[in-house]
């Protein structure tokens, strides 16, 4: 277990409050300072800078804080690795953006579950910024994205290729061309993925490639979810650029229709994302990879 004085350090660090600190350890606040003080006699450096009722932190806080969260990484990947190396019963945290964690996914988790149930997979669904994010911090083991990454700063698997597509309901004017020039879809009502969305990312780099300034991507509005986006579309309220693999479903039912943008294909590719490597990994990646279509 890390030692409860970097603990408490990196709590007051986050939530920028001895009080809240105090509440969410479960110890007095003067049990708070009194930890803060015995780091600084530790180590013969001050910490924090405090005026009024907020503090910063000095040089050799930041400092500190940098190592000490790498320490609380590294107890945590202890405790999970010692866990289900000793348990029969294992848990791992996986991370999936929005179009790979809600339809291509769970089919393969059910899959996985049916043949190892011994194996928990818990999986948490945000968008690829988040994702990343979470990586990280070590709250997940690693992630399946959509977006692009740091590529310098993540090891990586690619798992397939995936193409966003022009949908438009079967009412709409679109549906009625074989083709739509770029210039017409980003005059219209246009509805975007929100910001930090690996969707969103990839559209506004094929835009920039093309000559357009980002100030040209003004939507007619921005969804976080996809199941909202794809009932807009059917009721007619506007198009998007979005993954085929999340409408699949209605392509086949005729409720959403894929129209070709002129001159411009936009492809990407889902990737495995993780930090560090072990036999389960590997394992679920080929098993994944077996399984995804």
């Amino acid at each position: 277990m890390i030692d409860i004085r970097l603990l408490t350090f990196i709590t007051v660090v986050k939530t920028k409050s001895y009080t809240k600190s105090a509440e969410i350890l479960n110890i007095t606040q003067p049990a708070v300072s009194q930890h803060i003080r015995f780091l600084e006699d530790e180590y013969g450096v001050h910490l924090v800078k405090k005026y009024g009722r907020g503090f910063n932190l000095t040089e050799e806080g930041l400092i500190l804080f940098k190592y000490a969260q790498e320490i609380e990484v590294l107890y945590k990947i202890l405790e999970m690795k010692l866990k289900n190396k000793s348990g029969i019963s294992k848990t791992y945290n996986v991370g999936a953006s929005l179009t790979i964690g809600g339809y291509v996914l769970p089919c393969i988790l059910a899959k996985y579950k049916r043949i190892y149930q011994n194996i928990n997979i818990l999986l948490q669904v945000n968008n690829t910024k988040e994702i990343l994010e979470k990586l990280i911090n070590r709250e997940i083991d690693f992630g399946l994205i959509e977006g692009p990454f740091n590529r310098n700063k993540f090891k990586f698997k690619k798992i397939m290729d995936d193409e966003l597509v022009l949908a438009v309901s079967p009412n709409h004017e679109f549906a009625k061309k074989e083709q739509v020039s770029i210039d017409n879809i980003l005059k219209g009502n246009l509805i975007l993925r929100e910001k930090g969305s690996g969707t969103r990312k990839i559209f506004e780099n094929k835009i920039i490639d093309l000559g357009y300034s980002i100030n040209d991507l003004n939507g007619y509005m921005e969804i976080g979810s996809i199941s909202a986006i794809k009932s807009l579309i059917q009721s007619n309220l506007g198009y998007s650029i979005i993954s085929r693999q999340t409408i699949k479903k209605e392509l086949n039912d005729k409720a959403i229709k894929e129209i070709s943008i002129k001159n411009l294909c936009i492809f990407r590719e889902f990737n495995f994302v993780y930090l560090y490597e072990d036999d389960f990994m590997d394992l679920f990646i080929k098993f994944c990879c077996k399984n995804m279509t």
